[in-house]
């Protein structure tokens, strides 16, 4: 395996994760390809981190920087359900198209 490799699988999860956020309507939907993306990320970050030749320190900065990606992102997540649901609740529906005023 190479970074290539990795490069081409990351670059496909973004492509499919931005083709999500653009194609749905769902919210719930949206925000799966959202975090569909950012693990896109997160695979060209392993890449680098593993296969080009830096120092251990380098080595070690990249993995401490995915693992507060991962840890932002799971709040983001759960902020995001947390919203959808309060959503879903007030309008019986997560289609963002009818979801168009900020203020009920």
């Amino acid at each position: 395996m190479e970074l290539a490799h990795l490069q081409v699988l990351a670059a496909a999860l973004f492509s499919i994760g931005l083709y999500g956020v653009l194609a749905r309507r769902s919210a719930v939907l949206i925000l799966m390809s959202i975090e569909l993306m950012l693990n896109a990320v997160n695979i060209n970050l392993i890449g680098y981190a593993a296969f080009v030749d830096f120092g251990e320190a380098q080595r070690a900065l990249g993995q401490v920087l995915i693992i507060f990606v991962i840890t932002i992102a799971a709040a983001e997540l759960a902020l995001a359900i947390a919203i959808i649901l309060r959503l879903y609740r007030n309008r019986s529906s997560v289609n963002v198209d009818q979801i168009d005023a900020l203020r009920w």
